[in-house]
């Protein structure tokens, strides 16, 4: 390289650093920056954040599991019997007896033929449209979904629809659009749950538009499974429709053991063939022993009379919380559901207002966007089963307390 090419390059790479440090600097006084705080404990209704204790409602420890401490040994006992890993993709050498364990407990207590298993839920929707459709069908998907949804109908071939959402009127605007223009096979993607508004989506209703007009549906799940629904089995089973839901994913990260992890459920041809084509799964690591051993261990707690207990308390304070928020005078999003959203508007005040409820020992976090739209920051307040009524009060006087003190 000549000293001239080497300039170059420098310059260039500095350049690059100098733009990266300009965009940075734009987030940051716009209110935007997204701050990690490191906690050093377990996961729980309480916390040590920062190096200080704190009550946690930001996470999506719903049922309270991901600090069980049986959840912890049936995880301990997995490395000890199988390791710490496979080293390898699943079709190499990467299977476990684990992952075909895990696999049937969760397609059995969901009601399918089969599940598969991925590194992250994230994962899981990557990986489940571009292998079932093709340039001939059609993806309608509502507006609001998940990033990772988005994503996953991006890498797919089939047309692409959305509408607005949870509107009805659109989507069958929408499907009529997918049929007019001869698609061969019409999926509805759609969350069960929208996890920045705490709205489930009106499933029975989008059901009966796809039987309608010949479309399948497929569900998002993370934010419902184990948490809503007869026996925790989601939204589907929650609008009374859990038979018309073609294709589920969830995932093992938040409800059923809080690691990480995500599944597809399906009838079996469909899991069969994402086994030879979903891309997250062929070209991703094994998912770790000690995620099968914690995820096998609160499925069986989820899925007994301990989890409808588990339930029942998390929507007490639910209501308790949203209740008590409500008399305060505060302007909240979502029904029906642990998340619940304190809509504030303004992104630096969002992010000012979760600052000073850490320093007065409530951890919460302040959502801006690109995560949700411009205009319509917010904290998104989780409930726990764990939550104690005292902590649900304790969260609320912390929440008068500095919407006063930043007035």
């Amino acid at each position: 390289m000549t000293k001239t090419e080497a300039r170059s390059k420098h310059s260039s790479h500095a350049e690059f650093i100098d733009r990266i440090r300009y965009e940075l600097s734009g987030i940051e006084s716009e209110g935007l920056t997204k701050p990690e705080r490191v906690i050093s404990s377990h996961q729980g209704p309480e916390v040590i954040v920062d190096g200080e204790a704190a009550l946690n409602f930001c996470a999506n420890n719903y049922l309270g599991l991901a600090g069980d401490p049986r959840v912890a040994q049936a995880a301990i006992e997995a490395i000890e019997e199988r390791g710490s890993g496979l080293a390898s993709v699943r079709f190499i050498c990467g299977t476990l007896d684990l992952h075909k364990r895990l696999e049937r407990a969760t397609a059995d207590w969901l009601g399918y033929d089969d599940a598969i298993l991925f590194a992250a839920a994230f994962d899981a929707n990557g990986g489940v449209f571009e292998p079932l459709l093709g340039a001939q069908d059609a993806i309608v998907s509502d507006s609001l979904n998940h990033a990772s949804i988005i994503d996953g109908v991006r890498l797919s071939k089939a047309k692409r629809y959305r509408f607005a959402n949870a509107d009805m009127v659109d989507l069958e605007a929408q499907l009529k659009a997918a049929r007019e223009d001869g698609a061969r096979t019409v999926l509805i993607a759609t969350d069960g749950v929208f996890s920045m508004d705490g709205i489930i989506a009106p499933l029975d209703e989008i059901a009966a538009l796809g039987e309608r007009y010949g479309a399948l549906v497929m569900v998002d799940d993370c934010h419902a499974t184990g948490l809503i629904g007869p026996g925790g089995r989601g939204s589907g089973p929650f609008k009374g429709v859990g038979d018309k839901i073609d294709i589920l994913t969830g995932t093992y990260g938040k409800a059923l053991g809080g690691a990480m992890g995500g599944f597809i459920c399906a009838a079996q041809p469909v899991i069969d063939l994402l086994r030879q084509r979903a891309r997250p799964y062929l070209f991703s690591n094994a998912l770790a022993p000690a995620v099968c051993g914690s995820a096998l261990k609160a499925i069986e707690i989820a899925a007994s009379d301990e989890g409808d207990a588990l339930r029942s308390q998390l929507a007490e304070n639910a209501a308790h919380f949203r209740g008590a928020m409500d008399r305060e005078g505060f302007e909240l999003l979502g029904a029906d559901h642990a998340i619940v959203p304190v809509l504030l508007g303004d992104a630096a005040q969002a992010q000012r207002m979760a600052a000073r409820l850490v320093e007065n020992g409530i951890f919460v976090t302040g959502f801006s966007f690109p995560v949700v739209p411009r205009g319509q920051a917010r904290i998104r307040v989780q409930l726990s089963a764990a939550h104690t009524p005292g902590q649900i009060d304790q969260a609320v006087a912390a929440f008068v307390e500095a919407r006063a003190a930043l007035a």
